[in-house]
């Protein structure tokens, strides 16, 4: 599933390069701006980030620093990978639930981004809790095979 989420968060980005080109484009050499493409790939950047989330936790595509973990030993590494998620489940948690209480704030007042498009502001907030969500499941997911790996490590020592 994060698979598909990466390919998609990618192409959100290529749609969002190609609106943007074309606001370029018309502003620039038409002086024809348009009215849409800046607030629309603002939507793609958000959400094909957030989208792309999943995927980069369960190939460890996020920054690491990891000078002085290398040096540790299987176990040490474990312990530190199994803290480390458990800090991004509870912050996770924390963001979908804050993040949620804001989305549905927005719809029941009916906000709206103020631009020229005037879209609903609750489109690019919903994003956030729904993909914070996903993260802390894959933030689960990946503590359960450190936990699974280790034990299977344990058993042939």
């Amino acid at each position: 599933m994060s698979l598909a989420f990466a390919w998609l968060a990618a192409w959100l980005f290529v749609l969002s390069g190609i609106m943007l080109s074309y606001e370029v484009m018309m502003r620039y050499f038409f002086i024809s701006p348009t009215k849409w493409a800046a607030e629309l790939s603002q939507l793609c950047l958000i959400y094909g980030t957030l989208l792309a989330m999943p995927w980069m936790l369960q190939n460890r595509r996020h920054i690491q620093i990891n000078a002085v973990t290398d040096r540790l030993g299987k176990k040490i590494q474990h312990l530190l990978s199994l803290l480390t998620l458990f800090i991004l489940m509870i912050f996770s948690g924390y963001v979908t639930i804050y993040g949620w209480l804001i989305f549905y704030d927005s719809y029941e007042r009916g906000r709206t981004t103020g631009s020229l498009l005037d879209l609903p502001s609750w489109i690019a907030e919903l994003s956030v809790p729904v993909f914070f969500f996903i993260l802390l499941i894959q933030a689960i997911i990946e503590s359960w095979k450190i936990l699974v790996s280790y034990s299977v490590f344990k058993s042939e020592t």
